[in-house]
């Protein structure tokens, strides 16, 4: 049910009241840590934060949240597009990549965090934006968001740290963990606590927030959008590109599969038991980009962008169910003969035998197929004697040819889904009469 402006603001302020308290409380937490180890001008930085936070808690208290001008949100809106939020995505993942050193530096880090934090406050003050994120099982990905942030960024912190000591001729920090405990008080002592603390928050959140449970299955009510569970949805996402034989049974079986096959196609004796990027940059950044491009931004798209009829909808903008979506779903072969060569697509005639029926469909997706086998067949070949050719001599051909399956698959479905979205492109083969679409 909708709300007026003025119960909105009323029922959101104290939210955001005790949010911005908690980031004040954090800041000072930052202020105290400083002035302990003499960094008095991080100090004062952190201190103008904590103050700003407060005046914010104190205006959300008041009925007045700090909220982002409505021009901001339909810039952001306008910006996003599924293409621009993707190739957004990857960018910011190699400059993070690049500029390594930098982020990893505490006061970046903590910058960041706190402008983080900001955004999603001022966020939060918008109605749709709110709704969207506060539903109850929205907000469990909103905390995964921020616990793979921080450990993505701590280790990543560990392997610089390991990077610079090896450049130094020094041990990694982990041959240094030479103490050790006993089992029993010590380490389960430290378990008990956890067990405490992750039974708390538990029970807080299930007191606080409704269990996402609906009523008995109507067949007569589809929900719009229909959405898989948060760890499928970014299987659901995949069947916008792809047949269900690909994107429902291929994909996830090459996925388990491909985890399964890592410590077999391994053949680096180095970087183990240890943080390290400069020893493992080729597996660190497959993983990176393989986990965070190709699985979590799949949830997030799924889970916070997409709404009714599976259309991608911006950060403020209403979920109306009658938004018209133009979908433009067109095979590579219409585009190959209807638009470049302006000319119809090979049929056999009619009563034509299976050979001649055969021979139009192989003739009307040619394209399809050649690109297919440039870009697994031809395409392993030249980057195993150019750009991967130390990889090809030391794995042999099995492991090679098992390991760039696995990384053209991969860079396959970024590249179907920019395709898609730009060119409206559905199949680079499409052979409905023999169920083989890809």
């Amino acid at each position: 049910m909708d709300l007026y402006p003025e119960e909105f603001v009323a029922a959101i302020g104290p939210v955001l009241a005790a949010y911005y308290a908690l980031a004040c409380a954090g800041n000072w937490g930052a202020v105290v840590y400083c002035a302990r180890r003499r960094a008095f001008f991080w100090a004062v930085v952190w201190l103008g934060v904590a103050i700003a936070f407060g005046a914010m808690a104190a205006s959300s208290l008041a009925g007045r949240p700090p909220a982002l001008a409505e021009s901001v949100k339909r810039t952001i809106d306008g910006l996003m597009t599924p293409a621009s939020v993707t190739v957004g995505f990857f960018a910011l993942l190699v400059v993070v990549y690049l500029g390594r050193a930098i982020f990893v530096k505490r006061a970046v880090a903590w910058a960041g965090l706190c402008a983080a934090a900001a955004f999603f406050g001022a966020s939060l003050a918008d109605e749709h934006f709110a709704r969207v994120v506060a539903e109850p099982d929205h907000v469990p990905i909103v905390a995964m968001v921020l616990l793979l942030g921080f450990f993505t960024w701590l280790g990543m912190a560990q392997a610089v740290e390991n990077d610079r000591r090896l450049a130094q001729g020094l041990p990694p920090r982990e041959t240094e963990f030479r103490d050790k405990v006993f089992t029993w008080p010590d380490a389960v002592y430290l378990e008990l606590i956890g067990l405490v603390v992750a039974t708390t928050v538990l029970i807080v959140w299930s007191l606080v927030l409704r269990a996402p449970l609906q009523g008995p299955a109507d067949p007569t009510l589809t929900p719009n959008p229909s959405k898989a569970p948060w760890y499928f949805v970014g299987l659901q996402e995949m069947l916008t590109f792809f047949d269900p034989w690909l994107a429902g049974v291929t994909l996830p079986v090459l996925i388990v599969l491909g985890l399964m096959a890592i410590p077999y196609l391994d053949f680096n004796p180095r970087g183990n038991g240890y943080y390290t990027i400069r020893e493992r940059r080729f597996a660190y950044l497959v993983f990176q980009f393989g986990f965070l491009q190709l699985w979590v931004l799949l949830i997030l798209f799924g889970t916070f962008l997409r709404g009714p009829n599976w259309g991608f909808f911006g950060l403020y903008e209403p979920r109306d169910p009658e938004t018209v979506v133009v979908l433009t779903n067109v095979a590579l072969s219409e585009f190959v003969w209807n638009g470049w060569l302006g000319r119809e697509m090979p049929r056999a005639a009619p009563g034509a035998g299976v050979a001649a029926e055969l021979g139009a469909i192989l003739c009307r997706e040619a394209v399809g197929l050649l690109l297919l086998a440039v870009y697994f067949v031809a395409l392993p070949i030249v980057l195993a004697k150019t750009v991967l050719a130390d990889f090809g001599r030391r794995m042999g051909r099995g492991r090679f040819a098992i390991m760039i399956l696995l990384l053209l698959m991969m860079i396959m479905l970024p590249l179907k889904m920019i395709l898609h979205w730009t060119f409206g492109l559905s199949y680079v083969v499409h052979m409905p009469e023999y169920f083989f679409n890809f």
